[in-house]
């Protein structure tokens, strides 16, 4: 890769920020297809996204995806939001144009695309989203843009109530709630075609722990879990186990980052590169 003083500046902001993929896809991508462009990786303490839109307004950054702890704190920082971010009610990818950043949620895009690549029909099912945070946020969204039937189980039982009257309010459809607890999820999952995992739970470096058990798993469940790292992750490991169709989380990942690519450089990404390099720096 040459870099030069008209080379084009992407990157991702976030806290912790150095684990992440996005760079080493990233930069693949933009060689891949002959673009003069580099992705970085900047860390940016929680409380400081006034710092980081002036930031990228002065130095004319082209683009940022944004990840925790910022994807909600920034929205107010920029000139315009997408109206699906808005309804989701986070931003995970900015394009600056000319001095003015508008801000876009790439993950609702990148988990609804990862289900159709593996030929997951959502509409009219019945769908159980672990979880009630930033992540959970698009999950659910999105689902309730394919006409499912969603159900979201939170330890925090008042954030999972909380996500789904935003829910409501954006589409008008009825989205449930209730505790996350072994017996609510076993009763939940009883009539579900997917299960959805969008918490923490099984990330390294507490890769021996599932949010489901495994006895609650059969054949006939999908089941995703946005977590990429372990791949696979136990929840995987054990719907695999009994038959069950499963998505894994580089699937979002690479099919978020995708979308952001094509929005920061108006060029089809290269996927299947994509995809290649975020499992290869996995392995």
């Amino acid at each position: 890769m040459h870099i030069s003083g008209a080379t084009r500046v992407c990157g991702i902001i976030g806290d912790p920020v150095e684990h992440s993929l996005s760079p080493a896809m990233q930069n693949a991508a933009f060689e891949s297809v002959g673009l003069d462009y580099v992705y970085v990786a900047f860390r940016l303490p929680r409380g400081e996204t006034r710092v980081l839109a002036d930031a990228a307004r002065a130095l004319g950054l082209r683009g940022l995806n944004v990840t925790v702890p910022h994807k909600v704190d920034i929205m107010s920082r920029l000139d315009s939001v997408d109206p699906q971010a808005e309804a989701i009610g986070a931003v995970n990818t900015i394009v600056n144009d000319g001095g003015r950043l508008r801000g876009y949620n790439t993950d609702a895009y990148g988990f609804a695309e990862g289900l159709k690549a593996r030929g997951l029909a959502v509409s009219g099912r019945e769908v159980v989203v672990l979880g009630a945070g930033g992540a959970a946020r698009a999950v659910v969204f999105s689902l309730v843009e394919m006409g499912a039937n969603v159900t979201i189980l939170n330890r925090d039982a008042a954030r999972a109530e909380s996500l789904a009257r935003d829910a409501v309010s954006a589409s008008g459809r009825e989205v449930g709630w209730d505790p996350l607890q072994e017996e609510v999820l076993e009763a939940r999952l009883g009539a579900a075609a997917l299960l959805v995992n969008t918490t923490s739970v099984g990330m390294s470096p507490l890769s021996d722990v599932s949010p489901c058990p495994r006895r609650l798993l059969r054949p006939r469940l999908a089941v995703c879990d946005i977590v990429y790292n372990p791949r696979p992750t136990l929840l995987l490991r054990d719907a695999a186990a009994v038959g069950a169709t499963v998505v894994d989380g580089v699937e979002m990942l690479v099919r978020q980052g995708a979308r952001a690519f094509e929005l920061w450089t108006g060029v089809p990404a290269p996927v299947e590169l994509m995809r290649d390099v975020a499992t290869r720096e996995l392995d």
